[in-house]
């Protein structure tokens, strides 16, 4: 399974809107691009919409992590559809596409370090107090890889949902690619690249992302609520 690495892919392909109907005959997918999808990214309008949603996001998200402009950031998000929990951190650098009627949801103090790409055609779920660590990436979008050998620029795109559970910590320079869960409690070790589910309370590391050892779940049952952009994600 491979990712895209050119920051610009959404949800209908890329931003020069040059995307076409996928082959019948690629492979499966839950959710690919349909040819109303792809007449749409082909209009000037569409790109230009892109485009626009961009330039706006890039500079609300150029903004420091002080705790009022954090709340400018989540009421941003909201604005396009998405659930943002309290206390979220946004680092400046984030980079979030989310296209109509995708999910995404954020849950209270989560931390995006900076570099972080979200890229939410898939629909993406982060839990709470997960820490996302500076420079990873996280894609619910794939380009179509079609058997048949034909051009990569006309598959098209299929789409995944990623889920992160609560209390995850995913260090730097990870890559997260669609469809995966990453379950409660789990650590993910600075550049790896997840390709497949990783279990609650394990800690997984390498390319692709394999299991290193299992953690014991906290007994506690009361977690402090932390200052905003204090969680460590190196």
């Amino acid at each position: 399974m491979f990712c895209s690495g050119e920051e610009g892919d959404i949800v209908a392909g890329r931003l020069d809107g040059t995307i076409q109907e996928p082959s019948p005959s690629t492979h499966p997918s839950s959710n690919p691009v349909s040819a109303t999808d792809a007449k749409r990214a082909t209009s000037p309008w569409h790109r230009f919409l892109v485009v626009s949603y961009e330039t706006v996001m890039s500079a609300v998200f150029a903004l420091p992590r002080y705790p009022f402009c954090n709340s400018v950031k989540g009421r941003f998000l909201r604005c396009m559809g998405a659930k943002i929990g309290k206390r979220v951190v946004f680092y400046p650098g984030v980079w979030i596409t989310l296209p109509p009627g995708s999910t995404l949801e954020i849950g209270d103090d989560v931390d995006l370090a900076l570099g972080v790409m979200i890229t939410a055609a898939g629909g993406v779920r982060i839990g709470e107090r997960t820490l996302i660590g500076f420079r990873t990436h996280i894609h619910s979008a794939n380009h179509v890889i079609p058997d048949d050998g034909s051009p990569i620029f006309y598959s098209g795109v299929e789409k995944e949902m990623v889920t992160i559970g609560k209390d995850v910590w995913i260090a730097a320079n990870c890559t997260v690619l669609p469809g995966v869960t990453i379950g409660e409690g789990a650590v993910v070790a600075a550049g790896s690249v997840v390709t497949k589910d990783v279990e609650a309370y394990t800690v997984v590391g390498g390319v692709p992302a394999k299991l290193l050892r299992r953690r014991e779940p906290s007994r506690s049952a009361y977690l402090p609520v932390r200052a905003a952009g204090s969680g460590s994600r190196g």
